[in-house]
């Protein structure tokens, strides 16, 4: 089953949302901890600076990295797709617009000594 890139990345956006609220209200952290712990625990970053000290927060904890850690990596590899994607088309229309060079034949070279099969000479033989 496809999953939509937009329902992917909106469901990273909201467990972001919602875990940063929980914090602020559960740790009693500001904003920008709880984002930032929100955002290290998802990216097992985990620098160590926040822990949670309540039950609570604990407990979120625990359902965030189980939660995130998944739609986290969903994203990662839906961007990379995406990524992929563009280069590929990027590369056919180069293709399209420049052209495919004709290559020359490669038992031809400059010098006969260079040659994968070198003609047999009249003169060898």
């Amino acid at each position: 089953m496809q999953i939509k890139r937009s329902s992917i990345f909106a469901t990273l956006i909201g467990i972001i949302v919602f875990s940063t609220v929980f914090f602020h209200y559960a740790e009693g952290w500001n904003w920008l901890d709880s984002l930032f712990f929100t955002v290290v625990t998802i990216s097992t970053v985990g620098y160590g600076n926040f822990v949670p000290v309540t039950a609570a927060g604990k407990i979120g904890t625990i359902i965030l990295i189980f939660s995130g850690l998944g739609v986290f990596a969903l994203a990662i590899r839906e961007f990379a797709l995406y990524q992929i994607q563009k280069r590929e088309e990027h590369s056919e229309w180069l293709i399209a617009h420049f052209g495919r060079h004709h290559r020359e034949d490669p038992t031809t070279a400059a010098n006969e000594d260079e040659c994968p099969d070198p003609p047999t000479s009249p003169a060898r033989q």
